[in-house]
This record gives C-alpha cells, structure tokens and sequence, in this order.
C-alpha cells in the first residue's frame, strides 16, 4: 500500500534454541552436581502456597497464566514478595487488566505486557558464583541477572528449584524498560504520531512458537495455553528501522502534537489523490503522514559521535553515489541527510538551526526518542524533491511516434532510440546529466512526418510548484567530430499530460516550435510555477498520469534543420531553483533568507 518494497523481517528461533540450550546446561553443572533438591510439583504451586507471595499469585491467577505455569512448559520466575509488592499496588494492576480486556488483543494488554511477562523467562535460568548474564523475559525485554539483582531490583531468594522451572523473589516490582516504538504511545504531547504507527492498517502481530507455551495437540494441531506475539509494523520497513527492536540503537526526532498538526495541514494538499485511484483514502491518509516521517530516524551504527559533529544520516538517506544516482536520479542529490554537503539543509545537525537542536530527549532502552515543537527539516531534503527522467533509464520512455510502412502495411517506430555514452575526454563531460543521453534517430525518410516521444513522469506532488525542463545535449556530447549537419538544430513542440479531480486526462500545450541550440546542453524552460492538480506519489502506475511528449515541428529538413531528437532528460525542480549545469545548482531564499548549494564531490 505505502510502497512496493515492504519486507516482512521475522525474528528467528535460533536464540531461543541457543538459549535453551545454554540453560539445560546451566542447570545439570550447578543443581545436580551440587546436590540442590528440586520439589515434585509445579512453580505454579510453589508460588500459590508461598504467602508472602499472595499478592503476585493474585496478579497471575487473574490473567489466567496460572495455568501456563502449571503445564509442562519450563520457566524461571522472578517473584516480588509481599514487602515489596502490596495487595493495593495487585488490585490496581488486576483493575488495570480487565479495563483493557476485550478490547486490546492479550498481548498488547498493557499488565501482560508490562507486568507478567516482564516477570517471567521462558526455560531454566539459575545464578551461582560469578554470574552475570543477560535473560530474555516473556515480552522480549533483556535483563541483566547477576548474583545479587535482577535488574534494578535486589534479590531476596533464589534458584528454588520446582518441576517446571526455577523460582526467585525479588525486591519490589521489576522495572519495565520502554523502547523507541513503545514510548510513542505513552506520552500524550505524542498522541498523534502514535495513532499513525498504531493505525491497525500498519501495526500487526507475529506469532512466535518458540516463545510460546505449548498446551497440547488437537486434531493434528499444536493448541497454545500462552501465544507469544511480536509487534509488527510496515511503516518499519518504509523507514528502514525497526523500532521495537531491543538491540539497536537510534535517534528519532519526533513532532509534538501541535507540530505535527501545523505540518499536516501544510503537506496534506501535496497529496491530493484523484478519484479514480484505487485506496485512494488510505493513500490519502498515510502520505503526507510518511512524508513527515521519513527522514526521521538516524541509526547510532552510522551516525557516531564524531560523525554527528558535521552531518546527520537518516535510515531513509542513500549513502553511495551509486544509490543516490538510483534513488535520487543524480549522485549529487542528499535527501535525508543534514549538515555537511546537503544542500537544503546546510545547518550541522547541532548547530543553531540543526535539526537536533532544542529537542527534548527521552532516553529508551533501543536509543532516544527526540521530541521537538519547533520543526527543522525542510520539505526541500525531505520529500519535496527533483523529479528526474533521464532518457536512457529503463521505463523512462513511454511510447515513440509510429507510421504504417507501406511495404509490410505494420506499423513501426518513426525514431529509433540510441542511448550515447559521453566519455570523459569529452568537453560536455560532467555537464550532461548522468553522461548519458538518447539520440532518437530517424527509422524513415518520408518528408511529411514528424517525430515524437512520450515521457513517464512519476511521483508528483499536487498543488506545489514545478519548474518544468526539457535538456537536450548536443551532437558533439557523443561525436567531437560531429559534421556540420549532424548539430543542425531542431524544432520542438512539448505537451503535458496530467489527470483532473475526476481521473480524466487532461493535455496541456507548454512550447511550440522551439529552436533547440545545437552546440549547447540545452535547458528548456517548459513551465515554471506549474501546480498539478493531482499527485502520484507513492503510487505504482503501469500507466503514469504524468507524461511529457516532444515532438518535431520542422517543414522542411535540409541545411537548416534536422529532426534527429537528442534528449538529456526530463526534470521537474522545485519552484526557484536555479540550474547552472549538471555540476552546480542553486536554490534561491525559500522564506528563510538563506541561500543554498549543491555542489559536485
């Protein structure tokens, strides 16, 4: 639905067997060896016959996993003891569960997950003499157990050993540790963030067996008595971080509710689907939300101390030249990325007008979330960006003009397209934009026919203004030794196509009979300010709704004009946006007083 490259990355059971294992072992080399007794009944039994844990038991019995712990499943428990956990604080979080239940799946209910699961480990953990390990509890949070704590909480008793697992009693209520993605929804100056990452069309659940506690089969089918599920969510693969994840590490900026309501009424006209689009309310809705959102989240792997000084790498910028030229259409485009060489953002990312600068940071257990309600990332390095169509690139051209030959009576190409290479000994090298252009050479010499060719243009934005341009590249880019009539100029018409409200197409003539110049990289001014009614970004078009046709409009060829069509590539630049050439580009004051440049590496 957001876009055509959204992977399901499913958590393996690797650590799960790996920690099973390590487990087993642990308890034959420090129980057994060491004489240790283990009782002959459940830690469910343990617990309930324990009175100074009545409180917990209580907690447990009211969220049915009693009976989780009364099955053959292994477990180790860490139990806060009456002391420390009072039977006010077990009615509060027993009222806590039933206000919630039936109304959130079980695994979201916020006493499962924060506080049963946060209690328990799946299969046998013991401590002894010098240990200091790591446990993955039930909800997927790590907590360091060592001799004398577990967590931040002391501990009282410990490896009581029962026929299904391993009972310790702790100090008070274990701490649950809060990451990126469930920080969202705890804090209300984020409300509206959280209701987009948690819109149920994006957010599901994953089912993990390995972690959950197996009850028995029926009919040829294992039945659970505790399902263990892990949060899921598309929009983590759009923006390349997995926010849930305890073992990275990353920053994420994140507008309050006040922002985020000033940006969303900016940008939702940017998104003005036409009718005829299919799920044209869901991409209505999750657009302009995803264009706030993109470019947001940094991964402290790549964005080091050091680094952090100069620039800031989003998960959503292209670090190589290769994948900029693929993703951005050219190597010097830096979208998502702030500070350092990036030209609509040239504030370092903790200078004055930096994009961390006045955040509030909260600290979670994957990194920080870095609230902010003054908002610094320009829509010019974000999604507002170039739209360029190089002629040589695969899908750029949509059709050619066709005549009927009238020796087979087929129809065929009146042009044949000839991608040239410009080399680098060549004057235009590194004025022609991705040193590659497409020569449209003439398939007939029938006199009266003029030469066309359709250009898909994706992803446009609706209601912001385009600068619309035409590059055409010389003879000379190819051939140095180009004969005179080989860069004869030529005549062009250009007419746009785009869709109205109503899905219908629209044609729009923007030149007629222009004069190419036949010795230059020539930029062709189409159209400047130019709004489109309807956007389609984000949408995968067999049938683009945006095409741009250049035709021929030449009487007579001969010493004065040829109809050889030689095209660089179709750009549409963001409104005030001066072009210099392919190496340098500027973009002039867009309310803010600044001037910025891009500049080649």
């Amino acid at each position: 639905m957001i876009t055509s490259n959204i992977y399901n990355k499913v958590l393996g059971l690797a650590l799960a067997v790996l920690t099973f294992a390590a487990c087993s072992d642990t308890w034959n080399d420090h129980f057994e060896n060491k004489g240790k007794d283990m009782k002959d009944y459940t830690i469910w039994e343990g617990i309930s016959q324990n009175s100074n844990l009545s409180n917990f038991a209580k907690v447990i019995q009211a969220c049915g996993f009693d009976k989780s712990l009364s099955s053959s499943q292994v477990f180790t428990v860490f139990a806060p003891t009456n002391e420390h956990f009072s039977a006010q604080d077990a009615d509060e979080l027993i009222a806590a569960y039933n206000a919630e239940k039936g109304k959130v799946n079980e695994e979201d209910n916020t006493v499962i997950k924060e506080f049963v699961h946060n209690h328990i480990a799946m299969y046998n953990h013991s401590i002894y003499e010098a240990s200091n390990d790591t446990l993955m509890m039930m909800n997927g949070k790590r907590v360091r157990l060592s001799t004398s704590s577990f967590g931040n909480s002391p501990i009282l008793t410990k490896n009581e050993l029962y026929s299904n697992g391993v009972l310790f009693t702790i100090d008070g209520k274990a701490e649950f540790a809060t990451n990126i993605f469930e920080y969202l929804r705890k804090d209300a100056d984020l409300d509206s963030v959280s209701s987009f990452f948690y819109n149920s069309h994006l957010y599901h659940h994953e089912f993990i067996p390995g972690r959950s506690i197996p009850g028995g089969i029926i009919d040829g089918k294992t039945y659970y008595l505790d399902s263990v599920f892990i949060q899921r969510n598309d929009l983590f693969d759009v923006l390349w971080a997995d926010l849930n994840e305890e073992d990275s590490t990353y920053w994420m900026v994140v507008p309050t509710n006040t922002e985020w309501k000033k940006l969303l009424d900016e940008y939702q006209p940017y998104f003005n689907y036409d009718n005829q689009v299919k799920f044209r309310d869901s991409m209505a809705y999750t657009s302009p939300r995803l264009a706030i959102m993109n470019g947001t989240i940094f991964s402290r792997t790549l964005n080091t101390d050091a680094h952090l000084t100069d620039s800031a790498l989003s998960t959503n910028a292209a670090e190589t030249y290769v994948s900029r030229r693929s993703s951005w259409g050219n190597n010097n485009l830096h979208y998502y990325q702030y500070g350092g060489v990036s030209a609509t953002n040239t504030q370092k990312p903790f200078g004055p007008e930096g994009i961390f600068t006045g955040t509030e940071n909260i600290q979670c257990t994957n990194g920080q979330v870095m609230k902010t309600d003054n908002w610094r990332i320009n829509k010019l390095n974000s999604f507002y960006q170039w739209i360029i169509v190089e002629a040589e690139d695969r899908g750029s051209i949509k059709e050619v003009s066709k005549y009927t030959d009238s020796k087979t009576n087929e129809e065929v190409g009146t042009v044949t397209p000839i991608t040239r290479r410009v080399l680098n000994n060549n004057h235009f090298y590194g004025k022609v934009w991705g040193d590659a252009f497409v020569e449209f050479e003439e398939a007939t010499n029938e006199g009266q026919i003029q030469h066309a060719v359709t250009f898909n243009i994706e992803d446009v934005l609706s209601n912001i203004g385009y600068d619309i341009y035409l590059v055409t590249a010389p003879a000379l880019a190819n051939d140095s030794n180009a004969t005179d009539a080989q860069r004869l100029p030529t005549q062009l018409n250009c007419e746009l196509s785009y869709h109205n409200q109503e899905g219908e197409p629209q044609k729009q003539r923007l030149i007629e009979k222009y004069a190419t110049n036949p010795d230059e990289v020539d930029y062709i001014l189409l159209a400047e300010d130019f709004k489109f009614p309807c956007s389609s970004w984000g949408l995968t078009e067999t049938e683009p709704q945006v095409t741009l046709t250049v035709s021929t409009n030449v009487a007579r060829k001969g010493k004065t004009w040829t109809k050889t069509l030689r095209i660089d590539c179709v750009m549409l630049v963001p409104h005030g946006i001066a072009i210099v050439d392919e190496e340098r580009f500027t973009i002039e004051p867009h309310g803010d007083g600044d001037t910025y440049y891009w500049l080649k590496k």
